[in-house]
């Protein structure tokens, strides 16, 4: 820990270890007493760096000052992180809750895994944004590459430009809404009507991410449901 200033406690990466700055967020900050204010972090000069803010188990607000690398913010539970940059694979990944948001683009495998919480890419996701998601919310101010969503089991992804091929690719229960276009949808994915809780729900996830888009703009995607059971005369589909 470097200093304290208005309250804000300043980690420079340049001069601290990753791992120190998540020794501290692991160990010592849960056991400081509270004063009633959630503690805020800024972490300057993080470079790109890899595992910043990892595994992050009470709330707190988290300001990484520029671009981060790999798995910034995975497990996350209750903070609330902001990456005033870019990010790189897996931001994100596997949280549970609380939320994350990054003010560029970000790289392959956004939220994989991701049980619960709001994740927000303010530019484009690459591929498999969403992979495995089990719960958790993405909203996409960009494009998203190939194979998002792929094997999502539960959640919402909310894609406000367009998608590359095999979106939705063996879909579980988790739904897409798509305001672009659609290169391709997966293995047992489709579009549906929009249903009035859709567009509730949808209208709420945009608000939350300060998004102003209309829920109306966009595009319904869920499983067709054929691939739950594995039948031999649809092998080739698997």
């Amino acid at each position: 820990m470097e200093r304290v200033t208005e309250r804000v406690i300043q980690f420079d990466l340049a001069r601290t270890t990753v791992r120190e700055l998540n020794q501290y967020l692991h160990h010592q900050l849960p056991s400081e007493p509270s004063t009633g204010e959630i503690p805020h972090l800024a972490i300057l000069n993080p470079n790109g760096q890899h595992n910043i803010a990892v595994g992050v188990t009470v709330p707190a607000r988290i300001d990484i000052q520029g671009n981060a690398g790999y798995f910034v913010g995975g497990m996350n539970k209750h903070a609330d992180i902001v990456v005033h940059g870019h990010a790189g694979w897996s931001v994100a990944e596997n949280i549970m809750s609380g939320s994350l948001r990054v003010k560029g683009s970000a790289s392959e495998c956004v939220a994989a895994s991701g049980h619960g919480g709001l994740v927000v890419i303010e530019g484009d996701a690459s591929s498999r944004c969403g992979i495995s998601m089990k719960g958790c919310d993405i909203v996409v101010g960009g494009d998203v590459g190939h194979m998002s969503a792929f094997m999502a089991q539960a959640g919402s992804l909310v894609i406000c430009g367009d998608a590359g091929p095999n979106l939705g690719d063996s879909l579980y229960e988790a739904v897409i809404y798509i305001r672009g276009g659609i290169h391709g949808l997966g293995t047992d994915a489709q579009e549906e009507p929009l249903t009035a809780h859709d567009i509730e729900h949808l209208g709420s996830l945009l608000k939350r991410a300060e998004f102003a888009y209309s829920p109306k703009e966009f595009k319904r995607v869920a499983s067709a449901r054929t691939l739950y059971h594995w039948h031999v005369d649809a092998g080739a589909k698997y």
